[in-house]
């Protein structure tokens, strides 16, 4: 299946984004190992909060969470505590997405964990048992994923968890929202040292908790207010005092023109004109905004260097490559330097015929795309329903923003 999303003049309207996946996601699951009597409430309706939810509530002895990579590893230590034995499988890719440094921390701390086909990859077949904890080392680098779905099962471990994080920590956002996110459901859970996180073993405690919006859904909505030539954008749910690193978004699109003001139903994003010539940044921190930020900038001709891509070639594509080719279609080459490096100087190549762009199984790749066509005529998406792996009704709030979407035979 094929769209042709094409671009309204100017971009005025109101917007509901979807609930926080990460938030519902983590919420889901330290609720249950808090055997909790209150559901969290405004869980995001997309796929991965879906499976998550459908994964707790099954009694089936396979649990498929299809290409939901944050379901994978947190539900890999939710089922290491959890009485029983269940396998855990996904997609093809999923089970081409390397688990092996979650599973071998997880054996340290006593935990069965067996390959059901190849070493280091899903599917995986877990006998739940209490679990003593104790102290573990892993390098900062890895997947933030793995670091929090340890995080997340120590308070109901023995003697807790001490968790040293060595070399340079990636995604620390991630960790401190978890942290945070565990302490609101009665943890006691802190950084004693820079690399250093300390749980106490003290069970959570069950809490009513309402999950706010989604601040990497409303990269896309500051991308459109970015390129339109006027626009003025409501996007409802937002605060300032987010416990999303994304959030980071607001600060960061001020560089390309566009404001944030903050009111009682959530951020109203408005244009200043005023863009940097050339933007540079680490997205260590936050690197799901990195897709919005490349395409962004190349259609603006704002010449680009990102760093700190460590993750991106592990998530639902190589995000890297993925930007390069389909950029490439468009007229910009983007070149990759080392392994976490990518940077546009602005040269140019000559665009495709009929550029189609592939979305790889990856959500964030039509999310990012799609505001393109606030700049070229039109742009045609591949396999647009990827996008309800985290913002389902992204292309019915195009359309309400008056883009004009259709199906292509």
């Amino acid at each position: 299946m094929r769209i042709q999303v094409s671009a309204p003049a100017q971009v005025y309207t109101d917007i509901q984004l979807p609930a926080s996946k990460s938030i519902s996601n983590r919420a889901l699951i330290i609720n249950a190992l808090a055997r909790g009597a209150y559901k969290p409430e405004n869980l995001s309706d997309c796929d991965d909060t879906n499976v998550m939810v459908k994964a707790l509530t099954s009694q089936d002895e396979t649990i498929d969470i299809m290409a939901a990579g944050t379901a994978m590893r947190f539900l890999t230590a939710f089922l290491s505590v959890t009485e029983g034995t269940r396998v855990i499988t996904g997609t093809e890719r999923m089970q081409q997405r390397p688990i092996e440094i979650l599973v071998n921390a997880l054996k340290m701390l006593g935990a069965e964990i067996k390959y059901e086909r190849s070493n280091g990859f899903p599917p995986l077949r877990i006998s739940g048992k209490p679990l003593d904890g104790g102290a573990i080392s892993l390098k900062g680098n890895v997947s933030s994923q793995y670091i929090s779905a340890l995080l997340m099962i120590a308070p109901i471990l023995k003697n807790g968890l001490r968790m040293t994080l060595t070399g340079d920590i990636i995604s620390k956002p991630y960790i401190n929202l978890t942290l945070q996110l565990m302490k609101d459901f009665g943890a006691e859970a802190e950084w004693l040292y820079d690399n250093c996180i300390e749980v106490r073993p003290k069970p959570y405690t069950s809490v009513p908790f309402t999950v706010e919006s989604d601040w990497s859904a409303a990269s896309y909505w500051y991308q459109m207010a970015a390129l339109a030539p006027k626009a003025e954008i409501q996007l409802n749910g937002l605060f300032a005092d987010s416990y999303q690193g994304d959030s980071k978004v607001a600060e960061l699109f001020t560089e390309l023109g566009v404001e944030t003001i903050f009111n009682s139903k959530g951020a109203l994003l408005r244009k200043t004109g005023v863009c940097c010539e050339k933007m540079e940044y680490n997205f260590i921190n936050e690197p799901d905004l990195t897709q919005t930020f490349a395409v962004t900038c190349a259609v603006m001709g704002i010449p680009f260097r990102f760093s700190g891509l460590h993750t991106l070639k592990i998530k639902e594509t190589d995000r890297i490559a993925a930007l390069i080719a389909e950029l490439g279609k468009l007229g910009y080459v983007l070149k990759e330097t080392g392994k976490a490096t990518l940077y546009w100087d602005g040269e140019r190549q000559s665009v495709s015929e009929t550029p189609a762009i592939k979305t790889y199984e990856d959500h964030r790749m039509a999310m990012a795309f799609a505001p393109a066509c606030l700049r070229i005529p039109s742009i045609t998406i591949c396999d647009p329903q990827v996008v309800s792996k985290s913002y389902p009704h992204y292309w019915e709030d195009l359309t309400k923003a008056g883009f004009s979407i259709q199906q292509e035979d």
